[in-house]
């Protein structure tokens, strides 16, 4: 009879310790439902995915003056689309050019080609070196995945960007295969050329730590640079944007009214065309669906 007290004593206690540590262990993470949405931000502090209803884009129609590269990147984010190989994407270059409206412009005429399966996952940049987690939960959904980080760079005391390098090719699982990464800067290297020149004087092997920091672009197969453009680019963006929104103004009044307007801005740019355009809707009482 002691013995059976024993024993039972010793399974009391043996099962009070179990329900201790199941109610110290962290509650399994709910697993986010992509139907509901085309797009997501990811909350890397929270590891949730935020559904966007409506993303702030504009038709791939629409984006003047950066022709190649928009057929660069359509082209390869179709072959992701369809199960076929496909290279991570930097679009590097000018500012206000268009390399963010890009990617989800080629994200929106992929999806509306009937391929749902593929959505747009943004992670901002403070969150790079919780992507190991989200790309955990990717990796196990049934859709195809465009993870996009805008603004992408890095400064000299930052090392996140061994995880991203980890990410994209290094690591020993790889990148997940439903998952593409394209991503934004206006660095084409993703570091400021002051942070490699110093690495360059410092490191004891010179040519060892610039290639450290500037081999994470290498991580891209795909390349596309973004230039400054010229006044006539500009100006084909501007008449673009007023034919698409029927704005209905003389064209030599939008035309000057438009090199003045870049002039007081000291830039051309396809993100200050924009900026024209919704000014020059404000004033003419015209509503702008992508405003």
């Amino acid at each position: 009879m002691a013995a059976n007290s024993r024993d039972g004593d010793l399974a009391a206690l043996l099962a009070r310790i179990a329900d201790a540590l199941e109610r110290l262990a962290p509650a399994e993470a709910e697993q986010p439902d992509f139907h509901v949405a085309d797009a997501f931000i990811w909350q890397g502090s929270q590891h949730v995915f935020q559904p966007v209803a409506v993303v702030n884009r504009v038709p791939l129609a629409l984006l003047s003056g950066i022709d190649h590269a928009a057929e660069q990147l359509l082209a390869n984010t179709k072959r992701f689309a369809a199960g076929l190989p496909a290279n991570n994407a930097l679009l590097w270059g000018a500012r206000g050019m268009g390399k963010s409206s890009l990617v989800k412009a080629v994200h929106a005429e992929v999806a509306s080609g009937g391929r749902d399966r593929v959505k747009l996952v943004e992670v901002h940049r403070e969150d790079i070196s919780t992507l190991p987690g989200c790309l955990s939960i990717l990796k196990a959904a049934p859709f195809r995945f465009i993870v996009f980080c805008d603004d992408l760079s890095f400064d000299s005391d930052d090392t996140t960007y061994k995880s991203l390098k980890a990410v994209l090719e290094g690591s020993l699982e790889g990148r997940p295969h439903n998952v593409l990464f394209y991503a934004t800067s206006n660095r084409r290297h993703l570091m400021p050329r002051d942070m490699v020149e110093n690495e360059r004087s410092t490191a004891i092997n010179p040519s060892e730590a610039v290639e450290e920091k500037v081999s994470l672009s290498d991580r891209f197969g795909l390349w596309l640079g973004f230039h400054n453009c010229t006044q006539d680019q500009y100006l084909g963006m501007v008449r673009d944007y007023a034919r698409a929104y029927g704005l209905d103004a003389d064209p030599n009044d939008i035309e000057r009214e438009a090199l003045e307007w870049c002039a007081a801005r000291g830039a051309r740019s396809g993100r200050v065309a924009w900026q024209f355009i919704q000014d020059l809707a404000g004033r003419l009482g015209v509503r702008l669906d992508h405003a």
